[in-house]
């Protein structure tokens, strides 16, 4: 008989279906087309995070001013230079970033940082004139940047007074825009006192504090103060930087200022008695200036510098040598500071310490040296005293001191098993072709500074001749900075 064939239950054949395989041919171009669109922008994956908003130019201005007015100037430079990447062309924005940053470097230690940060603020200035050739403003700025790019301890004489001359230039054609403009008037009032033409920097400072908003403006008083400070008036200057500080309280380098101000006038007491106060008035200008530090979390060197010195000035030099070792703290491959504590060494009579310290600030030193550099015998990582290299410092009217006191007390040193003339004679004859090269700006100093490399190169000269060695201390070095300098730094 005829059976019908068993329908195949377990092993059906596979069959094709021309629809099925046209949708699956479509969902996979679909994929396609969607992977590049993703990777060109046009689409964007689910569920990422909303975009926010962008910070206005205006938002980063109020923060910059916060910053400043509370004392953090790096941040207040950041808060700037974001405002100008967003806009770019706006000039009073350039002109305040300039005016912050010519500011900031009251706050550096070593001549390579303050040259740094003064011309990024002078190119600062020079843009906020570029976009607005007939604000006032702008021309003062830059008049202010000019003048303090016009060092003699950072460029030779000719190119100050090449500053000084575009200073001034720049500070007429700005009251030329606007004869009343208050920054303008105290701000040509600072180059003609860095031009030497004092009465007429008076005149000038006095028409700015006549405008109604000088008190708006700490940079007026602070060049009044700087005006009586050159000519010596030392009580009035205190009075005008306490002005500065009641419009600006957290500007750290008034209150240097003032204290330096403060210590020399107890400099100039005979009294030693009568002295000590007043020294100690000056020492809580300074301490203020380490409490706002502590205050807004900023690791600023400077005061704790300036304590040191006035401590030095006392003959209290152990208290003086901490107060170094703890901007080194803060700063510990600045070689500048290293310096500062070699002199204070070298001071307090202990030259086999000044010469670690002073090494490191001239020549530079390596990681382990830097510790006793710092007056360590070793270092100790886990109190935090990490080993640091130090690059050493050019040679130069700030840097000088430390020249000639490391070949003083090298050279003084020397014996005939023991001889450290070879370094001491090399750094004696950088010393005399630094006062060849640049003479004008060792104008007052540079007697004494012979004297002191002369002695040394006699020592050695009786050395390398079989002669005894030197039987007397090392010839006392000058002062590490002076109280009222070119342009106020503390």
């Amino acid at each position: 008989m005829n059976l019908s064939p068993r329908r195949p239950l377990f092993n059906r054949r596979p069959q094709s279906n021309i629809y099925r395989m046209f949708l699956w041919v479509v969902m996979i171009l679909g994929g396609v087309w969607m992977l590049q669109q993703m990777n060109k922008g046009e689409i964007q994956p689910l569920f990422l995070p909303t975009p926010l908003p962008t910070r206005s130019v205006e938002s980063y201005i109020l923060e910059g001013d916060a910053n400043f007015s509370a004392g953090k100037v790096a941040a207040a430079i950041t808060a700037y230079q974001e405002a100008v990447g967003l806009d770019p062309n706006d000039a009073q924005t350039w002109w305040k970033l300039a005016r912050i940053q010519t500011y900031s470097s009251a706050f550096l230690i070593t001549d390579e940082e303050k040259r740094t940060r003064l011309l990024e603020a002078l190119e600062s200035a020079r843009k906020a004139v570029e976009l607005a050739s007939e604000e006032s403003t702008a021309h003062a700025i830059l008049a202010f940047a000019l003048d303090w790019n016009a060092d003699s301890t950072l460029y030779p004489n000719d190119h100050v007074q090449e500053l000084l001359i575009e200073a001034e230039q720049e500070a007429l054609r700005a009251l030329q825009l606007d004869n009343s403009n208050t920054l303008a008037l105290a701000f040509y009032a600072e180059v003609l006192l860095d031009q030497q033409k004092w009465s007429q920097a008076e005149l000038y400072i006095k028409q700015a504090l006549e405008r109604q908003d000088a008190d708006e403006w700490m940079d007026v008083h602070r060049v009044n103060a700087y005006v009586l400070e050159t000519l010596g008036q030392y009580n009035l200057a205190i009075t005008e930087y306490d002005k500065a500080i009641a419009i600006e309280p957290n500007s750290t380098f008034l209150y240097l200022r003032a204290g330096a101000n403060y210590r020399k006038l107890a400099s100039e007491i005979p009294n030693p008695e009568a002295a000590r106060p007043v020294y100690e008035t000056s020492l809580e200008y300074f301490a203020k200036a380490v409490r706002i530090n502590e205050q807004i979390g900023v690791k600023d060197p400077g005061p704790h510098l300036s304590i040191a010195r006035t401590y030095a000035q006392l003959g209290e030099f152990f208290i003086a040598a901490r107060n170094v070792q703890t901007a080194l703290e803060y700063q510990p491959n600045n070689a500048d500071i290293y310096g500062q504590l070699g002199i204070i060494y070298f001071r307090s009579r202990n030259y086999e310490g000044s010469i670690f310290s002073l090494k490191c600030a001239i020549r530079g030193c390596s990681e382990e040296e830097s510790c006793f550099g710092r007056g360590l015998d070793k270092c100790y990582p886990d109190l935090g005293e990490n080993p640091v290299d130090v690059r050493g410092q050019v040679i130069s009217p700030n840097t000088i001191v430390y020249y000639y006191t490391y070949g003083s007390v090298l050279a003084a040193l020397s014996r005939p098993r023991d001889n450290h003339c070879e370094e001491a004679l090399q750094v004696m004859s950088e010393v005399r072709t630094e006062l060849d090269v640049n003479p004008e700006a060792y104008a007052d100093g540079r007697q004494t500074i012979i004297s002191i490399v002369q002695a040394g190169e006699s020592i050695c000269d009786s050395l390398a001749e079989g002669g005894a060695p030197g039987l007397s201390v090392p010839t006392e070095a000058g002062d590490v900075m002076t109280d009222v300098t070119a342009t106020p730094t503390p």
